[in-house]
């Protein structure tokens, strides 16, 4: 930026003071962006924003890793978006039409039947209307902006889908599923010749040809005694591991021996068995494809953002925001 615009966002920022002091409100100039400021009482609005945001998503220690490592983000991440905005206005971009279709859509999604009612419904919700239809305007010329400068250039070979399919089949292997069934011996309140006894008794049964299904409903002591023994569905690695170890080399109908747990004896039934398949190139094409396009626009977004801070004028004045008083 020459000095003749450095003069021209100084004056703006004065008048900008001058205006807010003789309203009776001193507000503090966080970041000049070109011709644009961010105050405080803008960070600090983003910052609530994401708080609450964070808050209601995630709890204890995920919570506070999250927080601090999106706290120290987001004053970049608004001058960001303020560039962005910026650009938006230079090349004329106008997204009232795609405003209107995605408001649209959510009345249609929420059987709402008109503006009026979606503003009284984000009302008892505390949701101001017309703040959330700007930010949502803001939010379509910040991707109308990537996609005119960074989404339409980029072209995904068909040489690097095929061999990121040979070289990551893990990702597209649909894993071992096991059904299973199983009769399940509290070890809680008995001694050991009390639940021998109960094993033998149910052994005895099995061998003589009963159903597995009655007996569970019958002897069996965990919540599967409600569904006949009926455990569900496992993909292999979700069962713990002595019951994986048991299961994963019987074939359909077979039986494990007696399996000791923390909370008793198991007994288990493979009712029926999906062994693990890769996944033939053309079901999972277009997923490939999907991946590597977000990477390249992850990387040509961030390469279009640092060329355009260098040639912004951007000034920090208050580097911690929430330390100002």
């Amino acid at each position: 930026m020459n000095q003749s615009h450095k003069l021209v966002v100084l004056a703006a920022v004065l008048l900008t003071a001058m205006f807010l002091y003789g309203q009776e409100t001193v507000e503090a100039i966080v970041a000049i962006v070109n011709d644009d400021v961010i105050t405080l009482f803008e960070y600090k609005s983003e910052h609530e924003s994401l708080y609450q945001f964070l808050r209601s998503q995630l709890q204890g220690e995920e919570f506070s890793k999250q927080y601090e490592a999106q706290k120290k983000e987001l004053l970049e991440r608004m001058i960001t978006e303020r560039l962005l905005l910026q650009e938006a206005r230079k090349s004329n971009i106008n997204v009232n039409e795609q405003l209107r279709m995605y408001i649209d859509n959510i009345k249609t999604q929420y059987n709402i039947g008109s503006d009026e009612e979606l503003r009284r419904q984000m009302a008892q919700q505390g949701i101001d209307f017309e703040v959330w239809r700007r930010q949502q305007e803001k939010a379509l010329l910040q991707q109308a902006v990537i996609f005119s400068e960074v989404g339409r250039n980029i072209v995904i070979d068909e040489t690097d889908v095929v061999n990121y399919f040979d070289q990551h089949p893990d990702e597209f292997t649909d894993p071992t599923e096991y059904k299973l069934r199983a009769i399940s011996i509290s070890s809680e309140e008995k001694n050991d010749d009390e639940v021998r006894t109960k094993i033998q008794e149910i052994d005895e049964k099995l061998a003589a040809g009963e159903d597995m299904a009655t007996l569970a409903s019958q002897y069996s002591e965990g919540p599967e005694k409600e569904s006949q023994g009926d455990l569900g569905t496992f993909k292999q690695g979700e069962l713990a591991g002595p019951l994986q170890n048991a299961v994963e080399n019987l074939e359909a109908g077979d039986m494990t021996s007696w399996i000791q747990m923390p909370n008793g004896w198991y007994r288990i039934k493979l009712e029926e068995k999906k062994e693990s398949r890769l996944k033939p190139f053309e079901e999972v094409k277009s997923e490939i494809e999907n991946k590597l396009y977000n990477q390249e626009q992850q990387k040509k977004i961030q390469e279009y953002v640092e060329e355009l801070k260098k040639r912004s004028y951007i000034k920090i004045l208050i580097p911690d925001p929430l330390k100002y008083r």
